[in-house]
C-alpha cells in the first residue's frame, strides 16, 4: 500500500506515520470507539488527530480522560494538511460530511460502520481493532471516487456551489407543487421536464437516493453520471447514463419552492430563472479497503440479494 503524492493520487504515504479520527454521533458507543483507536495508534507510536466537533463529543464522558491526552484536536484544514490517513466512525452520512471536506487534501478515508446500512463504511465496529494491524502494516487497498462539483448562478453570478460524493439533486422543495425545468448536456438540450425533481449521480450514489428512485447500480469504476427524473410527469422520461466529462446544465422555469441539495446534507434554494451547472470535480475521494473487500460482496450483504446457489 503505497501512496503517491501525485495529483491524481492520495495525499497519504506508507508507513502511516499520522492518523484522523472523524466521528458524528454524540453517544457512548461512538466515544468509546474513539478512545480505543486513539488509545491503539498511539500505543504503536502513530501521531492521532481528532476532528474539533468529533473531540468535543467525549466531553460528558469524564471515563475518557486519560484517552483524551493521546489525540490533539484540530480542524479538517490541519487534518488535510498533516495526516497520512482518516478514519471516519459512524454511517455513510458521516462519510459523505469527511469526503467533501478532505478531498481538496487526498487524504484516503477509512470507514468504520457504526450507521444502518454503510455502503462506504467497510469495516464493522467488532473488527476495528484486528484491522488497525492490517491498515499500519500495508495490506488495506486504495480506490478513487469521483465527485460532482456545482455551481449555481443567478443573473450571471454564481451564488453558491459545493461538492457531492453521492448526489447532486434538485427538486420542489417543502411545497407540492411539479418544477418545470430545462436540462442540458454540454449545452445540448436534452429535455423539458415537469416533475417533482432530478437526480445527478455519482457511480458511489447510485445505491444512495438514485436507487430508490429506480435509477441503475453502478460499479464504482464505472465512468459516468447518471440523471434521474423523480415522478415525472411524463413516463417517456427514464434515467440516463452520461459519461463522466460532460457538463449538466438545470435551468429553472417555473417553481414555487425550488432547491439544490449536495449529498442530502447541504442545501441551497432556487429561484425561476436560476442556472445550475453540474460537472465532474478536479478533486477525487479515496477509500482504503480491508482485505478481502469486494463490491459485489457489499451489494450481497446490504440489499440481501440471494446467496450463490450451491454447486450441483
Amino acid at each position: 500500500m503505497t501512496f503517491s503524492h501525485s495529483s491524481s493520487g492520495p495525499h497519504g504515504r506508507f508507513p502511516l506515520r499520522t492518523i484522523a479520527l472523524i466521528g458524528k454521533y454524540q453517544s457512548r458507543e461512538i466515544v468509546e470507539s474513539l478512545s480505543l483507536l486513539a488509545k491503539n495508534f498511539h500505543d504503536r507510536g502513530v501521531a492521532v488527530l481528532v476532528e474539533d466537533a468529533t473531540a468535543g463529543l467525549s466531553a460528558s464522558l469524564p471515563d475518557t480522560d486519560a484517552e483524551r491526552q493521546v489525540w490533539t484536536p484540530c480542524g479538517y484544514v490541519e487534518i488535510g494538511a498533516r495526516a497520512d490517513a482518516a478514519i471516519v466512525l459512524g454511517g455513510d452520512g458521516t462519510m459523505l460530511n469527511a469526503a467533501r471536506h478532505l478531498a481538496r487534501y487526498r487524504v484516503p478515508l477509512v470507514g468504520v460502520n457504526q450507521g444502518r446500512l454503510g455502503f462506504m463504511t467497510d469495516i464493522a465496529q467488532t473488527d476495528m481493532l484486528t484491522c488497525v494491524d492490517d491498515l499500519l502494516s500495508g495490506k488495506f487497498t486504495a480506490e478513487s471516487r469521483m465527485l460532482l462539483a456545482g455551481e449555481i448562478v443567478r443573473d450571471g453570478q454564481v451564488i453558491a456551489s459545493n461538492l457531492a460524493l453521492n448526489e447532486v439533486v434538485v427538486d420542489k422543495g417543502a411545497i407540492g407543487r411539479l418544477i418545470d425545468f430545462d436540462l442540458y448536456v454540454d449545452d445540448e438540450f436534452l429535455y423539458n421536464l415537469r416533475s417533482d425533481g432530478v437526480i445527478v449521480s455519482t457511480p458511489t450514489g447510485s445505491t444512495a437516493y438514485s436507487l430508490s428512485a429506480n435509477g441503475p447500480i453502478l460499479h464504482p469504476q464505472v465512468s459516468g453520471i447518471v440523471l434521474v427524473p423523480l415522478c415525472p410527469h411524463s413516463l417517456t422520461n427514464r434515467p440516463v447514463l452520461i459519461g463522466d466529462r460532460n457538463t449538466i446544465k438545470i435551468r429553472i422555469v417555473r417553481a414555487d419552492d425550488s432547491r439544490v441539495h449536495f449529498d442530502g446534507q447541504v442545501t441551497f434554494d432556487m429561484k425561476p430563472g436560476d442556472t445550475i451547472y453540474i460537472r465532474r470535480s478536479e478533486d477525487s475521494v479515496y477509500f482504503l479497503h480491508p482485505p478481502g473487500y469486494s463490491y459485489f460482496a457489499m451489494l450481497h450483504k446490504k440489499l440481501h440479494w440471494n446467496r450463490q446457489p450451491a454447486p450441483h
